[in-house]
């Protein structure tokens, strides 16, 4: 299969594509336009990381989906450029350019965007791959620069700020300091930053907890919290949930919401990941779809373990990894605005509690919340949740 049919390869003419380093020797930024370059694309990172202890590598299957056109159906409503910096014939950096058209339509931008940036701490490689994605952006009539930030905040956003000495989560950048203080080099200022909150589980629920709930149950009669032990029995509600995630996350920067075939590989690509029991959804009296929350376990030291790969061994490594974590993460929830503020979080965050609990977790992470979200993350610290990591999305005008 064809992994990278609509990328050429050649230098890119839009800048420079020589430039002397600080060494003398010269840097080439050259666009994949190959299986094999798209193999060093994605396993750069590893050798960049090697030895930086909370890195977790990605899954290699996934990365192989992710940047193919045919599978991802995200490139279609996207412009695209994959750029390799070399030197002396050797991979140095990478970076991704993406000009969403459907967002950029949605919001009245003229965005581009850049992601999945990285390179040894060298002010001149990554002076020479970011000029590259402004000069990309700047031809096809763009006007800022923003990122890290890919397809949609479904994928990893944002440099590491603050919690260097935290372990990776799933779905989240784990970066240098050295990355931040490269893109503040070249003029780079913050757009907008979101946290993370590390919770220790409630053990018994808390009695305000427990006061809303009954509350909640008592005015809302029709209610009810629907629980999974198998993931056959979660499929029904995929669609459903996700298009109610589409519903609740339409006014979320960098949100782009779900068409059917994306739902499909969502859940293709996590669902066997998440144990079913993480998974908590709240129907009304018509059995529709009103809330949900999920969940997994924390996956990071079995994704290490096997080094990124599934197979032979590896997707045991990250089975049992999960069964051992203290951990469990949140990916995705939301409550249909019509039921907001009647307590539907209370419902599903008590049964998340309890199961993760009887499951032997003890810390929950609340996944990236926005700094302003101000409603979301008084809940959080309601629970006794502080935040542990800030995430930072930067940006640069192109046109003066």
């Amino acid at each position: 299969m064809d992994q990278i049919a609509d990328f050429k390869n050649e230098d890119v003419s839009l800048n420079p594509s020589v430039k002397a380093s600080h060494n003398g020797k010269e840097i080439k930024i050259k666009e994949v336009g190959s299986k094999g370059e798209l193999k060093k694309f994605i396993h750069l990172p590893a050798a960049i990381h090697k030895g930086h202890i909370n890195w977790v590598p990605p899954i290699y299957m996934d990365e192989w989906e992710f940047f193919n056109p045919k599978i991802n159906k995200s490139f279609a409503s996207c412009e695209t450029i994959l750029l390799l910096a070399w030197c002396e014939g050797k991979v140095v950096g990478r970076i991704m350019g993406i000009i969403h058209r459907k967002y950029n339509a949605l919001h009245a931008e003229k965005n581009a965007r850049f992601a999945f940036f990285e390179t040894w701490n060298d002010d001149e490689v990554a002076t020479a791959l970011i000029n590259a994605i402004e000069n990309w952006g700047r031809s096809k009539g763009m006007e800022h620069l923003v990122g890290p930030l890919a397809f949609s905040d479904k994928d990893p956003q944002g440099f590491l700020i603050e919690g260097f000495d935290e372990p990776a989560v799933i779905a989240s950048n784990c970066n240098y300091p050295y990355q931040v203080e490269l893109l503040e080099k070249n003029s780079f200022t913050k757009e907008f930053d979101l946290v993370a909150y590390k919770i220790d589980i409630p053990h018994p629920t808390p009695p305000f907890y427990l006061k809303i709930h009954e509350r909640t149950v008592r005015n809302n009669p029709g209610l009810q919290v629907l629980e999974f032990e198998s993931r056959r029995k979660v499929k029904p509600y995929i669609h459903p949930i996700l298009n109610l995630l589409n519903l609740t996350f339409s006014d979320i920067i960098g949100f782009t919401p779900f068409s059917e075939k994306e739902m499909d590989d969502f859940a293709n690509r996590y669902l066997f990941l998440i144990n079913p029991r993480f998974i908590k959804v709240v129907v009304n009296e018509k059995h529709e779809v009103v809330s949900f929350v999920i969940g997994m376990s924390h996956i990071g030291d079995g994704i290490i373990k096997a080094k990124g790969y599934l197979f032979p061994f590896g997707i045991f490594k990250i089975f049992a990894a999960a069964r051992k974590s203290k951990q469990i993460n949140l990916l995705l929830g939301g409550v249909d605005p019509a039921y907001r503020g009647k307590g539907l979080d209370v419902m599903m965050g008590i049964k998340m509690f309890e199961s993760a609990y009887s499951l032997g977790k003890r810390i929950m992470d609340s996944h990236l919340e926005l700094e302003s979200n101000t409603k979301v993350r008084a809940e959080m610290e309601k629970v006794g949740g502080r935040v542990y990591k800030r995430f930072r999305v930067f940006s640069k005008k192109l046109i003066d």
